[in-house]
């Protein structure tokens, strides 16, 4: 008897040991948005029409590039961004921003959202003036769609739906706020959270 009970303890550790890890993994996440929650995460740079609906943060007008930046700044991290974007939106994630007043595709990595980009070498899924992507180049319009990101040093890994559509080192920017762009056309965002890497 003594055996046996030895026999089925050692799945019950495990299986509860399994069931911790990725509760354990999630505590280190920040959430920035969540549904119509997390504006209070960000400063409005612009005047862009951010607002909230039944879903989502979003924008779809204004006079110019509008961003939400982060209050806080991040080095090494994973983010993870659910989008919606209109066929003709221009936008994008803009990753360790060097100047949270002034945010261009010069001071900031940015991992694009932009199908009708003139230059689309540079459109959705690169990393604008670093990373070009592969045809067939990947477009987004009028889906939601998932961005995940991870920058550990110099190593800048963007995935797009699941497909990695960035992996290239670059030592320019080391630390700064994370940027969401409206640019032109509608940009949602929704389940949007941040993970500090060690």
């Amino acid at each position: 008897m003594k055996t046996l009970s030895n026999l089925f303890r050692f799945p019950a550790i495990a299986a509860i040991c399994l069931l911790l890890l990725p509760a354990a993994a999630q505590e280190d996440r920040v959430s920035l948005i969540s549904g119509t929650e997390g504006m209070d995460n960000f400063t409005i740079v612009g005047d862009a029409n951010w607002s909230t609906d039944t879903s989502s943060v979003w924008a779809d007008e204004g006079s110019g590039a509008s961003w939400l930046v982060t209050r806080d700044s991040y080095g090494d991290f994973v983010l993870h961004v659910e989008f919606w974007a209109s066929h003709d939106a221009n936008s994008g994630i803009y990753l360790r921003c060097q100047d949270r007043d002034n945010i261009t595709d010069r001071n900031c990595y940015e991992a694009n959202i932009f199908d009708q980009r003139p230059d689309p070498s540079f459109g959705t899924g690169a990393i604008v003036h670093i990373a070009s992507v592969d045809e067939p180049r990947p477009t987004v319009g009028d889906n939601w769609n998932v961005y995940h990101i991870t920058l550990r040093g110099d190593h800048l890994l963007v995935q797009l739906n699941n497909e990695t559509t960035v992996d290239v080192r670059d030592s320019q920017f080391a630390e700064g706020p994370i940027a969401l762009q409206w640019g032109r056309g509608t940009i949602r965002f929704r389940n949007v959270w941040v993970q500090p890497l060690d």
